[in-house]
């Protein structure tokens, strides 16, 4: 839902500051923390620098150490002074950003909001191991998901249940309990060689990848000691061991709306 702004009211934009390179914010979002009256971000995973888009002495509120009513209170505060108040969400808002309960708040109060998308870690996870979730004859599917932990995961979306798919895999905020992922995805029938990726800080500069197989991953990951800020790539993907077939958009042979296909 977005809400337009009108003269002389405050509004809130909430932005995704993508994975963690301060380039990789879009265009759009830059110029919000450019004009931006305040700004509440997460300091947990937000790359600080990029605060440094703001202008000299905005306000700035690390919402890590804030519950939701203390962050609301922030807001509705910037709205009552006619203030654009930029709230600034690590990769791409909609992905385990928690904004639903906010925009409830702020459409109780009837306070304008929008929001721009982000890059999310996951695609920078991709990037870092130079991998494409949709090959063709190997996976067009990619499934986002999480293991349970003190937030709940409903029954219909175990990890067990979507590894049944066979499809690429990505499994955010899962990799302090590796062992259990791993047993999850083969009871869901991924085969123990399976390849398999964790992609920690992706796009940060003490980024790090660990390759493996579903058999020595779990011991990867212990000994590099990565408990948090970690992507799970897994699915045949990341090596096609029969190979995968070539794009048809691009196939010489092929005749779509821009191009004649040829015989050879």
């Amino acid at each position: 839902m977005s809400q337009k702004k009108t003269s002389g009211e405050g509004e809130v934009i909430f932005v995704g500051a993508g994975p963690g390179d301060p380039e990789l914010i879009t265009v759009k979002g830059s110029r919000a923390l450019e004009r931006a009256d305040r700004v509440i971000y997460a300091g947990s995973l937000v790359n600080p620098e990029l605060l440094g888009l703001c202008r000299p002495g905005t306000p700035c509120h690390d919402s890590a150490h804030l519950t939701l009513e203390e962050v609301i209170a922030l807001m509705f505060e910037g709205s009552k002074n006619g203030e654009t108040i930029v709230r600034l969400h690590t990769g791409d808002p909609s992905m385990y950003g928690a904004i639903k309960e906010q925009f409830e708040h702020l459409d109780k109060q009837e306070i304008p909001y929008s929001v721009i998308p982000g890059v999310s870690s996951v695609f920078a996870a991709a990037a870092a191991v130079k991998r494409e979730f949709t090959l063709p004859d190997i996976s067009q599917t990619l499934i986002l998901t999480r293991i349970a932990g003190r937030t709940p995961v409903p029954e219909r979306e175990a990890l067990a249940k979507l590894a049944q798919h066979q499809a690429s895999m990505s499994i955010f905020l899962s990799v302090q309990d590796m062992g259990s992922v791993v047993q999850a995805l083969q009871e869901g029938g991924y085969p123990i060689s399976t390849p398999i990726a964790v992609v920690a800080k992706a796009s940060w500069p003490d980024e790090e990848i660990l390759l493996g197989t579903l058999e020595t991953i779990v011991e990867k990951v212990k000994t590099a000691g990565i408990r948090k800020q970690a992507q799970i790539l897994v699915g045949d993907f990341l090596d096609p061991a029969n190979g995968y077939t070539r794009s048809k958009l691009y196939d010489p042979t092929f005749t779509h709306e821009y191009r004649q296909g040829t015989d050879k």
